[in-house]
């Protein structure tokens, strides 16, 4: 499913996190921006793969 290194987004929206740690149907993750602050525990089927598609309302 996930690994180490993938960026996930949460399902309900939020930040870009990347994947620090992979422990059965949990991951643990961490801000994309800020690799060094929070660690978040998160299960696997609420974060999908991070994607920048779509228009993010640009005009």
């Amino acid at each position: 499913m996930f690994q180490p290194g993938d960026l996930v987004q949460p399902r309900m929206g939020g930040p870009k996190l990347k994947v620090i740690e992979v422990n059965g149907d949990q991951i643990v993750a961490v801000q994309a921006s800020n690799e060094n602050g929070d660690k978040f525990t998160l299960k696997a089927a609420d974060v999908t793969r991070y994607t920048e598609e779509g228009d993010f309302g640009v005009c």
